[in-house]
């Protein structure tokens, strides 16, 4: 052979390899199990396509807004008139960054299209943690459609479901290392550090890197429940991984500030755990509750029948989440992420795995492609968007207030606070919004609620506060006692929203007490500062 054709012959085998090496690559990125994914993406698509947004979204997204415009973090409250100047900080600055940016980029599109990115994210994740538990695509499929209905109950545009992704790379990384991958354990740290700046759920990833070191501390089996000790280097590892993240929580704008957010919400907030619905039980009415309850039922039944054994750490998990999900409506997408695997492990024993051989790539492609084309096309429009939003939030109110102004101090929904503080602050001052911690240690939220449950010092509350409007529900009972009371007037609604205006002679009075509807005098700092509040309670806290 000539050194000519020697040459040609390592080309000709070099060309091979790469067309082999891109083969393996094309039939990997189009295979069955990729298609199942894509489905997933498309199904959760069709939830989420519509903008299913959060009152705390607009705020989270003011915040997110003035860090990108100034290069500064908020340290003190500068939208309200009732908590004004107290210290705030912007505890998720990270998602709420992330939020600002995809508006900014794409307006109502590109929060839509960043709250599917965030939702497919979780579900492909999802997807993936069952298919490590089990080894069989299909059933970690399943499993993870099953889930979807309940982990949709908590999908709505909001920094949380970057914490969720990060508690999924945090699960995905544990079962990895307990399954002998080594080195994926140390994408903790830098996770971590993202997380802190991102959302308090940081603790869950903390109480997850727990279980797993404490259930390989000892080694037994009983009944379904295994425990294997983790050998000295791996127990050495997994303890220096973790306080290497532990060292990642002070570097965050406020210092260690935002590490102990977790601990103040968890003992300080009583009257929002009692009246905010997401902190309040899941609601037994719900066909996605029902869903649930139907799924463990099942899942005891299976245990009962077929004696599967767990891990400790993963039956532990699995107990506690199943608690928080029952007595608190938020966790219930956390029940998904624990569920969802144990479920695609039950399935395995009667679904089929996947075989490579008789994958119709080709097949596949042109699905993958597919639903890609039509995901592009059917994206909402900028238009529709803005209908759906008018459709919960006062977008309409707003614009007639910005074009016919109304002087004085108004009473707002709590769930229109948000989106008043978007649209309007710091011009406008709200009465309250989303953010429940300042609002529960000022003692405002107490007295909303005194006013939306129709207390009977409800007339006085507002007339403590100084409040010359009130923007609510259209359907609310406040405004059917306004309708009612003299000295008020409606001068504007529509199908979500009404604004009263206080007549003239009203607008002068003096402070009422709020328990006893007594008139007192207040200083000119204390009118202030609280809108006229009475409480001593409150004056001592501004002080």
């Amino acid at each position: 052979m000539t050194t000519s054709e020697a040459t040609i012959t390592v080309k000709e085998r070099a060309r091979k390899r790469e067309v082999s090496g891109l083969r393996f690559i094309l039939e990997k990125c189009f295979s069955f199990p990729v298609l199942m994914g894509a489905v997933l993406v498309a199904a959760n698509f069709e939830i989420e396509k519509s903008l299913r947004l959060d009152p705390d979204t607009w705020w989270h997204m003011k915040y997110g807004n003035i860090i990108l415009q100034t290069g500064h973090w908020p340290a003190v409250d500068d939208w309200s008139f009732t908590v004004h100047g107290m210290p705030r900080v912007a505890y998720e600055w990270g998602g709420e960054v992330v939020t600002a940016l995809a508006y900014r980029l794409g307006g109502l599109q590109g929060m839509d299209v960043l709250l599917i990115t965030l939702t497919s994210i979780i579900l492909l994740l999802l997807y993936y943690f069952a298919w490590l538990r089990c080894r069989n695509s299909k059933a970690a499929f399943v499993g993870t459609v099953l889930m979807i209905p309940v982990a949709a109950l908590c999908f709505t545009l909001r920094p949380q479901l970057l914490g969720y992704i990060f508690l999924l790379i945090t699960l995905i990384a544990l079962e990895r290392y307990r399954q002998g991958e080594q080195k994926n354990l140390w994408i903790l740290p830098p996770i971590f550090l993202l997380w802190v700046n991102t959302h308090g759920s940081f603790t869950l990833g903390f109480m997850v890197l727990g279980l797993y070191w404490l259930s390989g501390l000892v080694d037994f089996s009983s009944g379904g429940l295994t425990a294997v000790r983790w050998r000295p280097k791996q127990r050495i590892h997994l303890e220096l991984v973790g306080l290497a993240s532990v060292l990642m929580l002070p570097i965050t704008p406020y210092g260690t500030r935002l590490a102990t957010v977790p601990l103040e919400v968890a003992t300080s907030l009583p009257l929002n755990f009692a009246d905010i619905i997401e902190w309040q039980p899941l609601n037994a009415g719900l066909w996605q509750a029902k869903l649930l309850l139907i799924l463990l039922f099942a899942f005891i039944m299976a245990q009962i029948a077929f004696r599967y054994r767990y891990r400790l750490e993963e039956f532990a998990l699995f107990l506690i989440v199943a608690y928080s999900t029952f007595v608190h409506f938020r966790f219930a997408i956390l029940y998904a992420i624990v569920f969802a695997p144990m479920a695609a492990a039950i399935l395995a024993r009667w679904v089929p795995a996947y075989d490579s051989k008789i994958d119709k790539h080709a097949i596949n492609a042109f699905l993958i492609v597919a639903m890609g084309a039509l995901l592009v096309h059917f994206l909402p429009s900028h238009a529709t968007l803005k209908k759906n939003v008018s459709k919960i939030y006062p977008v309409e109110a707003v614009d007639y207030l910005k074009d016919h102004p109304i002087p004085g101090r108004m009473f707002n929904e709590y769930g229109f606070g948000g989106y008043l503080v978007w649209a309007m602050a710091p011009k406008h001052k709200v009465f309250i919004d989303g953010r429940g911690d300042i609002y529960e240690q000022a003692g405002v939220f107490s007295d909303y609620m005194d006013v939306t449950q129709m207390r009977p010092d409800a007339l006085a509350v507002l007339q403590s506060y100084r409040i010359d409007s009130c923007l609510v529900y259209q359907t609310d009972p406040l405004a059917t006692l306004l309708s009612a009371t003299p000295g008020w007037k409606k001068v504007y609604g529509d199908g979500v929203s009404i604004i009263f205006v206080r007549q003239p002679k009203q607008l002068t009075f003096p402070t009422a007490s709020i328990s006893t509807g007594v008139v007192q005098e207040k200083s000119p700092w204390e009118a202030e500062r609280f809108g006229g509040v009475v409480s001593k309670k409150k004056a001592l806290f501004a002080h």
